[in-house]
């Protein structure tokens, strides 16, 4: 099949010009091309006759203030997804793989948080026909289960439960958690931020500057603050002259990996240019164990006089933590941090990890793994095994721009089957595996 942008496949689709036969024949599906008061009391696809469905979202990012949240246009569509999900009467469980509540995506502007829970308290708020859709979808029957990402990795079970009296929560390390379920246990759900160096609960590299067990932001939390606002600002492009890295010895895995760090940021912050200083005290925080103002200079690599690679204060050397936090965030099989750091951009290294720490051990008989995190929808089948990835409902899904409002269904039995799906304009279901599996 070949690759084809969302809009172009809507508009054929419209048109005729884009044959739906997959779609159609598709045993879960049931076309939604009716008004959209009406569809939505329609089931997503013809239920089968006993709950034998479990269904992944991920990647929802609702906000505090609609103004620069990630997602509000598709908000209507995910209220009326719910609404159709409780006449979907085959669905066991719907699960909410991480990043429900996003408390990283915020301007460098937004006043510092100081309390979480009164945080979490607004974002729901604002949010409101959300939470109530998911309260009427455990009232049907379906078993509403949160597992936590990292931008709502301060998210309490205490706040949730408030939110939503019943929603059943799994975590282990703090920050994380892996859900595993399935009529043979067989089923992996996990947001699997914990494999991504710069993206996991980091309770080692700023321990001593926090003087708190309380600190766990990543570089990721950082990168987020900066990308609201360069977001906002229009996503200008300027010049940068960051500090110059001397490559290590390639031998010195050590120095290799601090290099490798000092250059992904270099990459990235080459990308979002955000218009303030290197200099400047642009993070000011009051929360997760760290209090007071940081520049970007703060946490920026560069070579200390005795020729070592560290940041100054910030993730001070960053890469020596990270043997430790595998340890702390219950990573099953250790991944090296030159692996990790290199390829954690990548949606073939989050297969490699659900390979390596599900669906290839022997002992556990693990049939199916469904990740979040990337924003990347992917469909991997080999033999009666699978990963997916759940993609996002990010109104505009910078990191795969074909698709947003995508989820997986997994029927579980004897045998699994699995689907990957987005949710159209229309509101019917089309089928990505074929398109994700070819891009």
């Amino acid at each position: 099949m070949t690759k084809i942008s969302r809009r172009v496949f809507l508009k054929g689709a419209v048109c005729g010009g884009i044959s739906l036969m997959a779609i159609t024949l598709d045993p879960f599906l049931l076309s939604g091309n009716i008004a959209f008061a009406e569809r939505s009391t329609q089931p997503l696809w013809k239920p089968d006759t006993s709950r034998n469905k479990i269904v992944v979202v991920s990647d929802l990012h609702f906000g505090v203030d609609d103004s620069f949240a990630e997602t509000v246009y598709n908000r209507k569509y995910f209220v009326e997804f719910l609404h159709r999900l409780q006449g979907t009467t085959d669905v066991r469980e719907l699960v909410i793989a991480g990043d429900f509540l996003d408390e990283w995506f915020l301007p460098l502007n937004y006043a510092p948080v100081s309390n979480m829970n009164e945080f979490f308290i607004r974002i729901a708020s604002n949010n409101q026909l959300v939470m109530d859709e998911l309260k009427n979808v455990m009232k049907s029957g379906i078993k509403l289960v949160y597992v936590i990402g990292n931008h709502d990795m301060n998210l309490g079970r205490d706040t949730l439960e408030h939110l939503l009296p019943g929603i059943v929560q799994f975590r282990d390390a703090k920050g994380l958690g892996r859900y595993i379920t399935g009529d043979r246990r067989e089923i992996v759900i996990e947001h699997c931020h914990r494999y991504d160096p710069y993206s996991a609960p980091d309770r080692v590299s700023n321990r001593e500057l926090a003087r708190s067990d309380e600190t766990m932001y990543p570089p990721g939390y950082f990168y987020a603050r900066m990308g609201t606002s360069w977001v906002m600002e229009g996503r200008p492009k300027i010049t940068k002259n960051y500090p110059v890295l001397v490559k290590p010895d390639v031998a010195d895995s050590d120095q290799m990996g601090a290099y490798l760090y000092g250059k992904t940021l270099e990459k990235l912050f080459n990308r979002i240019t955000e218009e303030s200083g290197f200099e400047e005290k642009i993070f000011h925080m009051d929360s997760c164990g760290l209090h007071g103002a940081y520049s970007l200079q703060d946490m920026y690599p560069v070579n200390q006089p005795d020729g070592s690679i560290s940041a100054p204060v910030l993730f001070r050397n960053f890469q020596r933590s990270w043997d430790k936090r595998q340890d702390m965030n219950d990573v099953w099989t250790k991944i090296p941090f030159l692996e990790a750091g290199a390829e954690a951009q990548s949606k073939a290294y989050f297969y490699k990890c659900a390979k390596e720490q599900y669906l290839g051990k022997k002992r556990h008989p693990y049939d199916v793994v469904v990740f979040g995190h990337t924003h990347v929808p992917d469909f991997q089948q080999d033999g009666k095994k699978f990963y997916i990835n759940s993609g996002t409902w990010v109104d505009y899904n910078s990191d795969y721009p074909p698709a947003t409002r995508t989820f997986a269904v997994v029927k579980t039995g004897a045998v699994n089957t699995a689907v990957l799906y987005q949710y159209t304009d229309d509101g019917s279901l089309y089928d990505m595996r074929e398109q994700v599996n070819n891009s």
